[in-house]
C-alpha cells in the first residue's frame, strides 16, 4: 500500500493510493490529467487540520527548515499500521504531486478552491514576513537603509563639490577661497555662469551683501583663464547635480529623523537621530540592539580596536559610535570614557523601553528623563552646569567664596569691597578642601610608588637579560676555543703520521 503526504495551507492530507507503484508509472501525466482519474486513484485516508494561522506558519517553517514537527510525527505514527506501506512525500520533479495539487479541492471534502487559495495567500504573506523579520510597527529596516544612503550621499557630495571647485577654479580661482559652502558655490555657478557676468548678476538670494560685493570685485581682477561655452555647460551640469543631491540629502535627513522618532523616540531624545540610527544599523535591527548589554553598546563600532587591544594586552577602547553623541562631545578628555559608560547604560534602558515595552509612550519623555540624569552626572564631573534639557529642575548653584578686595590708598576713590565671608563658611570650605588635598597627596604617593616599582622591574629585567646574554656569549667563546683546539690537535696528528711514513 502507498500513501501520499500532501501539505496544504489548511493542514496535512494523507492520501491512500490504489496502485502501490503509481509514482513510478511512465504514463503518469495521462493517467492523472482529470479530476475523475485522480479521485479514482487516490482516497483521503486522514486530514490533520491546522488549529490557527500561527500554527500553520509554524508547521510551514518546520517543513522549510527540514524538521518533522510534533503534529506531523503524530499523524505518521497513527497511520503506520501497515508495515510494508510506502510513503510518498512532496518532490518538485514528481508529476504525481502536480496532479494532486491541481485537483486537491476535489479530493478534500468541505474545502473549495477559493477558500484554499485564500489560505495559501495568507500563509505565503506570513512566511514572507517571518523571513524578512518584518514588523509593521517597527520598520527598522528603513532606518538601516536610510543611514547607509545618507553616508553614501555625503561621500558623493564631497567628491562632486571638490571636482566642481577644481574645474571652475581654472576660470575663477578666487571664488573657492571666499565661498566654503559647496551648495552655495554650485548655485553661484548656475546663476552667474562666466565671471564677466558677475557685475550684472544678482546674488543677494545666495550670499550676504558684503560677500556679494567681494565676489563681484574679485571677478573683475581674477587671474583665471577663459573657458568655452561647452566647458561651462558641463560645469553647470555638475553644479546642478550638487544642488539636487543636497536637496535630496536634506529630504532624506528629515525622513530619517521622523522614522527615528516613530521607532525609537527615547533613544533619539538621548543620543540624537544620526547616532541612534548608526547604532541600529551596526547591530542589524532595533531588537538585537535592545538585547545587547550596555558594555556592548558602549564600544559598538570599535570592534577592531577592541580585538587589537585584547591581542596586545593593552587598554580596551572606551567608546565607539557613542563618541559622536553630543553628551560625550561636551565632556573633557579625561571624562569622556566615564560619560560614555553612563550614556551606554541609559541607552540600553531606553532601547529596551522602545523595543520591548507593551504600552510604549512615543513622546520620548523617558529619553529626556534619562538624558537629564546623564547631564547631571556630566555637570558633576566637569564642575560646571552643562544641562540643556528644559524639563530638568535647576538646582541652586553654590556661592563661590572669594577674598575681600583691599583698600587702594593711592587711588582717588576707594575700590569696591566684596562682602566678607562668614567665619563658619570659611571653616567649612577649609574642611572640604582638606580631605581633597589628602586624597590628592595619597594618589600622588601611590603613582610615585607604582612608577618606582615599574622602573625597578624594568631594571631587574634588563639586568637578567644582560646576564643571560653574557652567559650565552661565554659559552659560545668556550665552545669556539674547544673547536679550535680539536682542529689543531687533528692537524698535528695528521702531520705526525705523514712524518712517520
Amino acid at each position: 500500500m502507498a500513501y501520499v503526504l500532501t501539505e496544504t495551507a489548511a493542514g496535512y492530507a494523507l492520501l491512500k493510493a490504489s496502485d502501490k507503484k503509481i509514482h513510478k508509472s511512465s504514463s503518469l501525466i495521462e493517467d492523472l490529467n482529470t479530476a475523475e482519474k485522480v479521485a479514482e486513484q487516490f482516497k483521503i485516508h486522514r486530514f490533520e487540520k491546522f488549529q490557527s494561522a500561527a500554527n500553520a506558519l509554524e508547521e510551514a517553517n518546520a517543513i522549510i527548515e527540514g524538521r518533522v514537527s510534533d503534529n506531523l510525527k503524530k499523524l505518521l505514527e497513527d497511520s503506520k499500521s501497515d508495515k510494508k506501506a510506502t510513503l510518498i512525500v512532496s518532490e518538485a520533479k514528481l508529476d504525481l504531486h502536480r496532479s494532486i495539487k491541481e485537483f486537491l479541492p476535489d479530493l478534500l471534502p468541505g474545502l473549495d478552491d477559493s477558500a484554499l487559495k485564500q489560505m495559501s495567500l495568507g500563509l505565503a504573506h506570513s512566511i514572507g514576513r517571518h523571513k524578512l523579520k518584518f514588523s509593521a510597527d517597527k520598520v527598522d529596516t528603513m532606518i538601516v537603509q536610510a543611514i547607509a544612503l545618507l553616508d553614501d550621499l555625503d561621500k558623493e557630495l564631497n567628491t562632486y563639490a571638490m571636482r566642481c571647485k577644481e574645474w571652475y577654479g581654472w576660470h575663477f580661482p578666487e571664488l573657492a577661497k571666499m565661498i566654503t559652502d559647496s551648495v552655495a558655490y554650485a548655485r553661484i555657478i548656475l546663476t552667474m555662469g562666466i565671471r564677466s557676468n558677475a557685475s550684472e548678476t544678482d546674488l543677494s538670494e545666495i550670499l550676504p551683501e558684503e560677500i556679494e560685493e567681494q565676489v563681484k570685485s574679485a571677478a573683475e581682477v581674477s587671474m583665471g583663464t577663459e573657458i568655452t561655452d561647452i566647458d561651462l555647460e558641463n560645469i553647470k551640469a555638475l553644479a546642478e547635480q550638487i544642488v539636487d543631491f543636497a536637496a535630496y540629502r536634506e529630504q532624506l535627513s528629515n525622513y530619517l529623523s521622523s522614522r527615528m522618532k516613530a521607532i525609537a523616540p527615547n533613544l533619539t531624545s538621548l543620543v540624537g537621530e544620526l547616532v541612534g540610527a548608526r547604532l541600529i544599523a551596526h547591530s542589524g535591527s532595533l531588537t538585537s540592539l535592545a538585547k545587547a548589554p550596555a558594555s556592548t553598546i558602549q564600544i559598538l563600532g570599535a570592534e577592531k580596536a577592541l580585538f587589537r587591544a585584547l591581542k596586545t594586552k593593552h587598554d580596551t577602547p572606551k567608546y565607539g559610535l557613542l563618541y559622536h553623541a553630543s553628551l560625550v562631545g561636551q565632556a573633557s578628555g579625561k571624562n569622556k570614557g566615564k560619560i560614555a559608560r553612563v550614556l551606554a547604560a541609559k541607552a540600553a534602558v531606553a532601547l529596551r523601553y522602545d523595543s520591548l515595552a507593551e504600552e510604549r509612550d512615543d513622546s520620548g519623555d523617558f529619553g529626556l528623563e534619562v538624558r537629564a540624569k546623564v547631564e547631571s552626572r556630566l555637570s558633576a564631573l566637569e564642575g560646571r552646569d552643562l544641562r540643556t534639557t528644559s524639563k530638568v529642575v535647576r538646582e541652586q548653584q553654590k556661592v563661590d567664596i572669594t577674598e575681600a578686595r583691599a583698600y587702594n590708598a593711592d587711588a582717588d576713590a576707594p575700590a569696591a569691597e566684596a562682602p566678607e565671608a562668614d567665619s563658619d563658611d570659611e571653616s567649612e570650605a577649609e574642611e572640604e578642601v582638606a580631605p581633597k588635598k589628602e586624597k590628592k597627596e595619597k594618589k600622588e604617593k601611590k603613582d610615585k610608588k607604582e612608577k618606582k616599582e615599574k622602573k625597578d622591574k624594568k631594571r631587574k629585567r634588563d639586568d637578567d637579560e644582560e646576564e643571560e646574554e653574557s652567559s650565552k656569549k661565554s659559552k659560545k667563546d668556550k665552545k669556539e676555543k674547544k673547536d679550535k683546539k680539536e682542529k689543531k690537535d687533528k692537524k698535528e696528528k695528521k702531520k705526525e703520521k705523514k712524518e712517520k711514513k
